[in-house]
């Protein structure tokens, strides 16, 4: 039996922020159902309603003017099959609480975001990754989802299910995701190391076999003339990587711990030092513990085709010193292809250009048309969760599924429960 208050899973009126601040949520009601059934009584008796994550978005994919709710209140449930290697994990989860628990079973994700508090369910609705050249987005380690449609029945999209790829990045469109069901592995030990000082002339020559030095690869820059500030190289115990003696090429191994935003506190990131550790404690740049990056920003993040990586760098720092203002910092990843319709690494290895700014959102604006023209020749895909200035129409020409995708939402949702401002703009 539930034990929702008088059998009502809404709240009073709130006003409520996103995780940074630049978003504040014009939502009527924030409804916390305690059950799937409650979650299902409410989706079939609210006209619309837009699922809420960890509230990591920048943008408003998590807003409306309706009702948001919360899954944060369901069962905390994590289970795993260990003959099939898949885990069920409650959709309201962070990364950070499934992979304690997948670690205590003897077991890990293959992947990671460089921020392990987001949602399962939502970083896998706005193509969340992490990094490296044999690493797909989060979303395509997904085999499984239980979802609540609009009529209110509880679906399971299984993985022989045609329609699988197109659920992986749904933007909240198809339903509310109540569990993931998630491909694991048996638990592995990782080492970070972080050098400083790589130069552009290494960048242009050596792109990709840097990139390929370790599991997970990340650089730092503000595309500037003092080139690749950082390089975070993360290196498998079980795995034989190429090596690359950043040494040689010019770059000083850290002696102590370096955080990417220039001026943050060093407690909060994972140890570096080529120390090895379990992979949730080095895969993400930053511990569960601490707030993450710097609090008061504004990200924005382009994928494109990994072959275009060193033009599209030279094309960003002809306008370094144009967004050096506004810009804490830019990370650049590889990420490799996968399935998912609406991954912004779908069909093509991909290199992401991931851009920390200051939380000052005229500045941004300014910002991202100069960051979108620059990478307007390789075709950029916006992240789903962060900020851009494309218009719907660049948003369907980038991502060629999406008119596939809206059709289906339409099916599945034709009354538009599910509905928000941004996807009424999105998938029109």
């Amino acid at each position: 039996m539930s034990d929702v208050i008088d059998d009502d899973t809404t709240t009073a009126a709130h006003s409520r922020t996103n995780w940074a601040g630049n978003v504040t949520y014009s939502a009527s009601h924030l409804a916390e159902p305690r059950s799937v059934a409650d979650l299902q009584r409410l989706v079939a008796s609210t006209p619309r309603l837009t699922a809420l994550g960890s509230r990591h978005s920048f943008n408003t994919i998590a807003d409306t003017d309706a009702v948001q709710v919360t899954l944060t209140g369901l069962p905390p449930e994590l289970d795993v099959d260990g003959d099939r290697r898949v885990a069920r994990v409650a959709a309201g989860l962070t990364h950070a609480q499934v992979a304690a628990g997948l670690e205590a079973r003897g077991w890990a994700l293959a992947n990671l975001a460089s921020l392990p508090h987001i949602s399962v369910a939502g970083a896998v609705a706005t193509g969340t990754h992490g990094s490296g050249v044999g690493n797909a987005s989060l979303a395509q380690s997904v085999v499984g989802f239980e979802i609540v449609r609009a009529s209110g029945d509880l679906e399971v999209v299984g993985a022989d299910d045609p329609r699988l790829d197109a659920h992986r990045v749904a933007l909240g469109a198809l339903g509310v995701v109540v569990a993931v069901h998630l491909a694991v592995e048996p638990t592995y030990r990782v080492a970070q190391t972080v050098h400083t000082g790589l130069g552009w002339d290494v960048v242009d020559a050596q792109f990709e076999q840097v990139m390929s030095a370790g599991y997970s690869v990340s650089m730092f820059t503000g595309y500037t003339d003092d080139g690749i500030r950082q390089v975070w190289t993360k290196r498998r115990e079980d795995r034989d990587d190429p090596v690359v003696d950043l040494t040689a090429l010019g770059a000083v191994a850290g002696l102590e711990p370096i955080h990417p935003v220039p001026g943050s506190e060093t407690a909060g990131v994972t140890e570096q030092g080529g120390v090895p550790g379990p992979w949730h404690e080095r895969l993400p740049h930053f511990r569960s513990s601490f707030t993450p990056s710097a609090g008061a920003e504004i990200q924005a993040e382009y994928l494109i085709a990994a072959e275009h990586a060193v033009p599209a760098i030279q094309a960003l720092r002809r306008i370094g010193t144009a967004i050096a203002p506004v810009l804490y910092v830019s990370e650049i990843r590889r990420i490799a292809a996968d399935d998912a319709w609406l991954a912004p690494s779908s069909e093509r290895d991909s290199v992401a250009f991931h851009f920390t700014f200051r939380r000052q959102a005229e500045d941004v604006a300014v910002a991202l048309p100069l960051i979108e023209n620059a990478l307007a020749p390789f075709g950029p895909r916006p992240h789903w969760g962060k900020v851009t200035a494309a218009s719907p129409e660049q948003l369907h020409q980038v991502y060629p599924q999406l008119g596939a995708f809206a059709a289906l939402a339409r099916d599945l949702d034709p009354e538009g429960r599910f509905r928000n401002p941004f996807l009424e703009r999105v998938l029109a």
